[in-house]
C-alpha cells in the first residue's frame, strides 16, 4: 500500500519550462503567476560546497560563464548572466541558490522536486550536501522536498543525510532491475521519461508501494495517454498548455 502522497499532479519543468531561462527565481516568479504550485530543479555544488540550481555539469550553455561550474567558487558564480541567453527580457537574471528558491518556495507553500546533477565524480557529496540543505530549508515544513536523481550514489548520499526525505529514482526507460534498484534506495516514486512507461509497468510501480511520475510531458496526446495508464505525476514545460489544478490533460 502506497503511503499518502502529498503533491500535486502537475510540476512546472526548471521553473517554467522553456518559457524563462530555467533554475532562475525568475522562471519560478512566472511559474507561480501561471498558477503552478509545485517546480521541478536541477541542483549541484560549486566548489566550495555552495548548492546552487544549474542543469548543465558546464556553465556555457545557460549562462555567461565557461567551464565547469563545480570548479567554481559561489562568489565567482553569484556574479554570471543566467538570463540572457534566453532573451534580453532576463539579462542579468542571476545563479540562485538552493536556499534562495527555498525561501521563495516557503513563503508562498510552493514545492519542490530537486533533481540532484552532480558535477562527475562528486555523486554522493553532492547527494548528502543537497539533502541537508533541503533538509534544513524545509526543516518544519508541512510538506517536503521530493529529491530526485539519475544517480543512485546520490540517492544513498541523500538517504544517508536526510533519511526522513522522500526520494525518487530517476530513469531513462526502465533496466533490469530498476523497481529493485529503487526498493534499494528506499525511494517513493519512480520517474520515468514519458514514452517509455506502459499501463502493465506503472501498475507495477505502484503494485510496489511506489509511486508513478513521468517526465517532461509536453503533448495533450502523451499526458492523456499517461493518465489513461493511472500515472502519478507529470512534468511539462508546457506551463501555458496544461491546467495544474486539473488531474485530466
Amino acid at each position: 500500500m502506497s503511503a499518502p502522497w502529498p503533491y500535486p499532479f502537475w510540476i512546472a519543468h526548471r521553473g517554467a519550462g522553456k518559457l524563462a531561462p530555467e533554475n532562475t527565481l525568475a522562471a519560478f516568479r512566472l511559474g507561480a503567476s501561471h498558477g503552478w504550485r509545485m517546480f521541478e530543479c536541477d541542483a549541484k555544488l560549486s566548489a566550495d560546497g555552495v548548492v546552487i540550481l544549474l542543469h548543465d555539469a558546464t556553465l556555457q550553455r545557460t549562462t555567461s560563464g565557461q567551464g565547469t561550474a563545480g570548479d567554481l567558487p559561489w562568489s565567482t558564480l553569484a556574479r554570471l548572466d543566467a538570463g540572457s541567453w534566453h532573451s534580453r527580457q532576463y539579462a542579468g537574471e542571476p545563479l540562485p541558490t538552493l536556499e534562495n528558491v527555498t525561501r521563495f518556495c516557503r513563503a508562498s507553500d510552493w514545492l519542490l522536486n530537486i533533481e540532484i546533477k552532480p558535477t562527475p565524480g562528486t555523486d554522493r557529496a553532492t547527494g548528502e550536501e543537497v539533502a541537508r540543505v533541503a533538509a534544513l530549508c524545509w526543516a518544519q515544513a508541512a510538506v517536503p522536498p521530493l529529491l530526485t536523481s539519475f544517480s543512485p550514489k546520490a540517492l544513498a548520499g541523500a538517504r544517508h543525510a536526510a533519511p526522513h526525505l522522500p526520494r525518487g529514482l530517476l530513469l531513462d526507460g526502465l533496466p533490469e532491475g530498476w523497481l529493485d534498484e529503487a526498493r534499494s534506495l528506499d525511494c517513493g516514486a519512480v520517474v520515468n521519461q514519458h514514452t517509455q512507461w506502459t499501463a502493465e509497468t506503472v501498475e507495477q510501480t505502484q503494485a510496489a508501494g511506489l509511486r508513478a511520475l513521468s517526465y517532461t510531458v509536453n503533448e495533450p496526446e502523451a499526458a492523456r495517454r499517461l493518465v489513461g495508464f493511472g500515472i502519478d505525476g507529470i512534468i511539462t514545460d508546457r506551463i501555458d498548455l496544461f491546467a495544474p489544478a486539473a488531474r485530466s490533460a
